[in-house]
């Protein structure tokens, strides 16, 4: 269809389905025993919830999990599958840090921060890194950017273990905070972001941004219709199940945002819970 080599590095098939899982495990096993006695604490809605909450049931210690009243069911039922203890708040930033602040000083717990800890960046950095090992150098990754975890990971993955890879992030204009401060060059907040890709609401965080700022080529913008349209395409012709997150990059893709012709192109998966009962297609 496009001319090119597309290359799926498919986290759909990762631990608690998706790439979470990578920085997640990697966060609570660098942590000291004395650090870690009164569990770990993070606000997520959802992915890093199920990550954090199986990193501590592995290590034997509890995981708070604060999540938005709106939260998919799917990934609020594999919280509680992983014995996740689960706070919910309203759906805004605000309402998910003060109330994990509550939640932290009642129990003694560490946060473990979706995305904005080197820890977790490391670990998001083993996707980009296995899929350089098995696609030699290739010209493009493209990545979906919610809080920039799996981006700056990626970035970090290119710039160290390949020779010229450039990697191009993919963002829903619904939610277009990271490819605004990424071109203004200073990190404006997501306020209100609108988008059927729930794991990308988040805003880019303190951490994340100057890695994504130094190593990250570009980053564009997709329409909600494109994301759907990706979304469906890769049930019907690849025979897998993606969230609507990790559609984003191959709607980058179909709306011709990126120029893949004739070039190898590594396309990050980034998960695959969605419930099935409201698909958008």
């Amino acid at each position: 269809m496009f001319e090119t080599n597309l290359y799926f590095k498919c986290e759909n098939f990762q631990k608690v389905g998706a790439f979470k899982s990578r920085g997640a495990v990697n966060a609570v096993f660098s942590l000291d025993e004395e650090v870690v006695k009164n569990g770990v604490g993070t606000h997520s809605s959802g992915n890093h919830a199920q990550a954090l909450a199986r990193a501590a049931k592995l290590r034997k210690i509890p995981a708070y999990i604060v999540m938005p009243e709106n939260a998919p069911q799917v990934k609020v039922d594999a919280v509680n599958n992983y014995d996740g203890i689960i706070t919910f708040c309203k759906p805004t930033l605000q309402a998910r840090e003060k109330t994990l602040a509550e939640v932290i000083e009642k129990t003694g717990a560490i946060e473990v921060h979706p995305y904005d800890n080197y820890k977790v960046i490391e670990g998001q950095a083993t996707c980009g890194k296995e899929l350089l090992e098995s696609v030699a150098d290739p010209d493009l990754i493209l990545c979906p950017v919610g809080g920039g975890g799996l981006l700056s990971g990626t970035a970090l993955s290119a710039n160290y273990f390949s020779d010229g890879t450039d990697v191009i992030a993919c963002e829903p204009a619904g939610a277009d905070d990271a490819y605004r401060s990424f071109k203004s060059g200073k990190l404006i907040p997501s306020i209100n972001p609108q988008t059927i890709a729930d794991g990308l609401l988040t805003s880019v965080g303190q951490r994340n941004f100057p890695i994504i700022l130094k190593y990250v080529s570009d980053i564009v913008t997709v329409s909600e219709e494109a994301i759907i349209k990706a979304m469906s395409f890769i049930f019907e012709r690849m025979k897998i199940v993606v969230e609507p997150s990790a559609a984003v990059p191959f709607a980058a893709i179909l709306e011709n945002k990126v120029n893949v012709n004739g070039k190898h192109v590594g396309i990050i998966l980034s998960g695959g819970n969605i419930d099935l009962k409201k698909l958008p297609f």
